[in-house]
């Protein structure tokens, strides 16, 4: 089993599911006591956000390679980068070590074609929704990409922010999410990519009229695959 190196803590409850997914699907691969060989590096996410706001991304990316290379250091032989919006300085990352770096998106679009879905609705936090990083990649592929109106936008990305990342599981707000997927199923969506790892936390499958496509876990799955050489 390849050691599997995690970039995380932003926010640390989405890494939390990121750790608990590695094991439980390394037991369902392999059986009995098995569980994932992985190390994480959990940065605070309170500097993360303030480099956000500022749109310091450059001093962002060098915090994560950073990351990177102490899990070079620590044995880590794949790196997953345990968020959405933080892809955007991904190759920023990637350049720091040389142990590959599994990009999210990729392996979320690598999904979506393989269930026959060409055009997808995209939920996110707004720097992933409104920015081309994500929804460029994600065209590269291929796919077709339709993000909310500005009201969904601002309503999507406000839940993350003040609930999801603090550990908040609101009822109301996942009513509202669910309002904001019918739209993009209006608009022609026929499936939606759950671009930011904590709204996993507040959505499953029995709140969408189409398929969702939860990132962290489609992530995970594609690494195991790496680690196990499956």
């Amino acid at each position: 089993m390849r050691v599997v190196g995690l970039i995380g803590g932003m926010s640390w409850e989405s890494t939390a599911e990121y750790y608990r997914l590695l094991n439980v699907l390394v037991r369902e691969r392999l059986g009995g006591l098995h569980s994932a060989e992985c190390v994480v590096y959990s940065v605070d996410f309170a500097e993360i956000e303030r480099l956000q706001v500022a749109g310091a991304w450059v001093e962002a990316g060098e915090m994560l390679a950073g990351a990177a290379r102490a899990l070079t250091a620590a044995g880590a032989e794949v790196l997953l980068l345990c968020t959405n919006t933080m892809h955007k300085v991904a190759d920023r990352v990637s350049a720091a070590t040389s142990v590959p770096l599994l990009h999210l998106v990729d392996a979320t679009a690598n999904a979506v074609l393989a269930e026959g879905v060409s055009k997808v609705g995209l939920l996110g936090t707004a720097f992933t929704m409104e920015q081309e990083f994500y929804r460029d990649r994600l065209a590269g592929h291929g796919l077709d990409v339709l993000i909310p109106d500005d009201t969904g936008r601002e309503l999507v990305h406000r839940v993350i922010y003040g609930e999801l990342c603090q550990g908040v599981i609101r009822a109301d707000s996942r009513a509202a999410y669910q309002r904001v997927i019918e739209d993009l199923v209006a608009r022609g969506a026929e499936g939606i990519v759950l671009g930011c790892t904590e709204i996993e936390l507040l959505l499953d499958s029995a709140h969408s009229p189409v398929p969702l496509f939860p990132t962290t876990r489609l992530h995970v799955e594609a690494a195991i695959d790496i680690a196990l050489g499956t």
